[in-house]
């Protein structure tokens, strides 16, 4: 089922068994701009190169429109990680790049303050995230990618049932260098949800 709306975006949840993951709204960007800097020198490794307005209310609602926009177009599907027991924000997740026709198809994306790492949270967002993508989106297949020297993240997908299908050589810019990337995907079929 593809969900089509004007801003702001849907009012969604989808629980996980310690989180929910919901679209990003606007009373989160304090919250949002808090934990992307107290997390900058763990996440900016891994991620394309921050804008040096990274942090500002103006870039978050950069984000949010685009997030909409995304929703609106059926090309990507952005969630925020809310833990259930202090409502605290803790991380987000992405479904981008969405392909219809024959292919069916998203690459996944996601990152998790440092604070709340190593805590087994992103494996339940992956997990109900992808139960949603599956279900509700209709996909068939969900792709991601992680530098190979991201032991956690490739851990992170190999154990909920990502399968690594390859390298992509300078595959994406990373903190201003083109990086090669690990290639997983994880098939409806494959019964990981």
């Amino acid at each position: 089922m593809v969900v089509l709306f004007a801003e702001p975006l849907p009012d969604l949840v989808i629980p996980a068994p310690r989180l929910v993951l919901r679209p990003p709204q606007r009373g989160d960007y304090r919250d949002w701009a808090e934990l992307r800097g107290r997390s900058r020198g763990f996440l900016e490794p891994w991620e394309p190169t921050w804008p040096d307005d990274a942090l500002t209310r103006t870039c978050y609602r950069r984000r949010l429109k685009r997030a909409a926009e995304d929703w609106r177009m059926d090309d990507g599907y952005a969630f925020h990680l809310v833990r259930r027991m202090d409502r605290a924000l803790i991380g987000a997740l992405t479904f981008s790049n969405v392909r219809r026709g024959v292919a069916l198809t998203a690459a996944v994306g996601y990152w998790v303050g440092h604070a709340h790492s190593r805590q087994g949270y992103m494996r339940e967002a992956l997990r109900a995230g992808l139960g949603w993508a599956f279900a509700d989106l209709g996909l068939h297949r969900i792709e991601a990618a992680c530098l190979p020297r991201n032991r956690a993240s490739a851990g992170l997908l190999r154990a909920v049932g990502f399968r690594e299908e390859g390298l992509a050589r300078r595959y994406l810019k990373i903190n201003g260098v083109w990086e090669d990337h690990l290639l997983f995907a994880v098939l409806r079929e494959d019964g990981v949800v």
